[in-house]
């Protein structure tokens, strides 16, 4: 469609001859550009620092990224022919290898090579059927076409992560529940809390801020599971629930009292590393919205 084709490289440089697809993969890395480079993240990686997280910094974010580029207009153009879980499993699991080579074997983007890798392709499915890639629409599409095959145990890794053992552990739902349902934590907490503050604002880093803390406050992490047990997901939700309660973002002090918040994290070693998948999902399908 024209705004998408507005938005895109040269697809030849994309790796990709469809300048659809070519759109749909530089909207996915741009999401994940700014989900890494939002300053203030409790416990996560950012340009400030590392948080929790001792294996990895902002660079290895970068270079990890920089891996992925072909990634996501391929796999969008592979969704164009409609296609079952399988071949998009195969794309996630050449990805993952060049993510891990380019980061020395440091897991970054796994769950954005999930999530992201099955939006787009659903965004290049609804493109080649002459639909508008909205998103709404491109998260039922997920869930209707592959959702069962995700939750029969395929996924685009192959060892077991950290994530899909504390699921199965602690009978929380995981990114593969979160998917196969058409990302409802994404379209129903995610994405209404980045478009309020970003209407409030008028601010793209504080709209994301305010979006993460949201999914924070409501999404059972994996990841917060796995390095705090039901405690430390527990205390981690009822900080990001203080902070959105004392104003989020719409307070004056918000980067402050973020930062305070970041610092305790940092110093329980707790990393809302799910929460931060989900904010690449919502930052994605604000874009989306708004090229188609």
């Amino acid at each position: 469609m024209p705004e998408l084709r507005r938005l895109s490289v040269d697809s030849r440089r994309a790796g990709c001859v469809d300048p659809d697809a070519a759109a749909i993969g530089r909207l996915a890395i741009r999401s994940l550009y700014r989900e890494v480079a939002l300053p203030i993240k409790p416990g996560l990686v950012g340009p400030q620092g590392s948080g929790s997280h001792e294996d990895m910094d902002y660079r290895t974010f970068v270079r990890s990224l920089q891996s992925l580029r072909g990634y996501f207009p391929a796999i969008a153009a592979a969704g164009a022919g409609r296609p079952g879980f399988a071949p998009l499993k195969t794309l996630g699991i050449v990805a993952e290898n060049a993510m891990l080579a380019a980061t020395g074997g440091i897991n970054t983007h796994r769950g954005a090579i999930f999530n992201l890798g099955l939006l787009c392709a659903a965004a290049g499915w609804l493109l080649s059927a002459g639909e508008k890639p909205l998103p709404d629409t491109v998260c039922a599409l997920v869930g209707r076409a592959w959702g069962p095959a995700i939750l029969a145990g395929d996924a685009p890794a192959a060892p077991v992560s950290h994530g899909q053992w504390v699921a199965r552990r602690h009978g929380a739902g995981g990114a593969r529940h979160e998917a196969a349902r058409g990302f409802p934590a994404a379209t129903g907490v995610g994405l209404p809390a980045y478009r309020h503050a970003l209407e409030l604002t008028g601010d793209g880093e504080a709209a994301a801020t305010q979006a993460l803390f949201a999914l924070m406050a409501e999404l059972e992490d994996t990841n917060l599971l796995w390095r705090g047990g039901r405690e430390g997901l527990d205390w981690a939700r009822q900080a990001a629930a203080g902070f959105l309660a004392a104003g989020g973002v719409g307070a004056a002090d918000w980067r402050a009292r973020a930062a305070d918040i970041d610092r305790q994290f940092t110093a329980r070693r707790l990393s809302p590393g799910g929460s931060a998948d989900l904010l690449g999902v919502t930052l994605f399908l604000a874009d989306l919205g708004r090229a188609g």
